[in-house]
């Protein structure tokens, strides 16, 4: 039999400190490097973007791979690959912790449609005030 499944998350994470570190002339490298670690795990990545302090991904985890594993397993590598190339020569490292929203396939557009707009929506707000806004958005709060 084969097994299909549908398991889109939005994924959330900062810097070290919410440091502004991810210039914004390597993201593109960053970008494609998580693209194709997802890719290599099964995971399809929808959409990636962000800011100089944190990333947000829309992915459609494959249904073996536990979020939290998959997560750290991001930002290890991330970071690691970070390190090598020298691509953001003041990056730390990741803060700890996540966080995490699930999606249905109805909501896949207006998640990447949002993903996409990172740079204008910051513009009127803050990475804590949005933090805020989502997690009061999905009834954690």
């Amino acid at each position: 039999m084969n097994i299909q499944t549908q398991s889109i998350y939005h994924i959330i994470f900062s810097t070290l400190n919410d440091e502004n570190t991810l210039v914004k002339n390597g993201q593109r490298v960053l970008f494609k490097y998580i693209w194709e670690h997802l890719k290599n795990k099964n995971c399809e990545l929808l959409r990636i973007n962000g800011t100089a302090n944190h990333l947000h991904l829309a992915v459609n985890i494959s249904p073996i791979i536990p979020l939290d594993a998959l997560i750290k397993d991001i930002k290890q590598s991330s970071t690691d690959f970070i390190g090598e190339s020298h691509l953001f020569p003041t990056f730390a490292g990741w803060q700890d912790g996540y966080t995490a929203f699930t999606h249905s396939f109805k909501e896949k557009k207006e998640l990447i449609d949002y993903i996409k707009k990172q740079e204008e929506y910051h513009q009127k707000s803050t990475f804590e005030e949005e933090i805020s806004q989502l997690i009061k958005m999905h009834g954690l709060a």
